[in-house]
């Protein structure tokens, strides 16, 4: 029987929601959730972890880092209701990816086409910073959502533990990691052989980056950019 990739996502997606791996994580996650922040003391916080989410045959894996404690964390859906987001999306949407510019719920609407959008922990951290032993506990997500997704050509790694992890995930899947190792920049491309999608670098559109201008809309732009020439050059 074929693969049904919207179905094979949406059995991960509940597995992952169910996931209680990492008891620092768990804790974390649920006590912001019953907290709250407050602006949102009104809404009701998922405080579980987040699945990724898009287009089952796509192309495009944008790889991100971790949920906003208020933001994915509150709403449930990767880079929703928060900054970070803003800036995803309107870069996703100007380059035909996103139906729409911004983000604020999981039922706002938002489809993305030819795109997926995944994050290398699928819980909010304390101080946005996972252990080294809960990104590769959670690895093994995103190793199944490529595996899932298997036309994807290129992954848009946020950040330079995105960047990381996408390597980590292809060479498990079988690619040759270059000597020497690639390392993280802005704009990079990253190339692991046929079979294998390419990885273009970009910071992370968090507050830090963005703030200090260290990222520009223009330098995210671009990056999407390259990954969307990228897409065209694997037609």
């Amino acid at each position: 029987m074929p693969l049904d990739p919207a179905r094979e996502l949406r059995l991960l997606s509940e597995e992952i929601v169910l996931c209680r791996r990492c008891p620092r994580l768990a804790a974390y996650r649920e006590e912001v959730a019953r907290v709250k922040r407050r602006a949102y003391r009104d809404q009701e916080y998922w405080g579980r972890p987040v699945p990724g989410f898009g287009d089952p045959r796509s192309r495009l894996l944008v790889l991100g880092l971790a949920p906003a404690a208020h933001g994915a964390n509150r709403t449930g859906r990767m880079f929703t209701g928060d900054r970070s987001g803003e800036w995803l999306y309107r870069a996703l949407h100007k380059a035909g990816f996103a139906s729409q510019p911004a983000s604020a719920s999981r039922d706002d609407g938002l489809e993305l086409r030819d795109c997926y959008v995944t994050a290398s922990c699928r819980c909010a951290p304390p101080d946005n910073k996972p252990l080294k032993v809960e990104l590769d506990s959670c690895r093994a997500y995103v190793v199944r959502e490529l595996e899932v997704l298997r036309r994807v050509r290129v992954i848009l790694a946020l950040g330079a533990i995105a960047f990381d992890t996408a390597l980590r995930v292809l060479v498990e899947a079988g690619a040759e990691l270059p000597r020497p190792r690639p390392r993280f920049a802005h704009g990079a491309v990253v190339r692991l052989g046929e079979g294998f999608p390419a990885i273009v670098a970009s910071f992370h559109p968090s507050q830090q980056n963005t703030q200090t201008g260290r990222l520009t809309e223009t330098m995210l732009d671009q990056a999407v950019a390259k990954a969307r020439a990228l897409l065209g050059e694997a037609r």
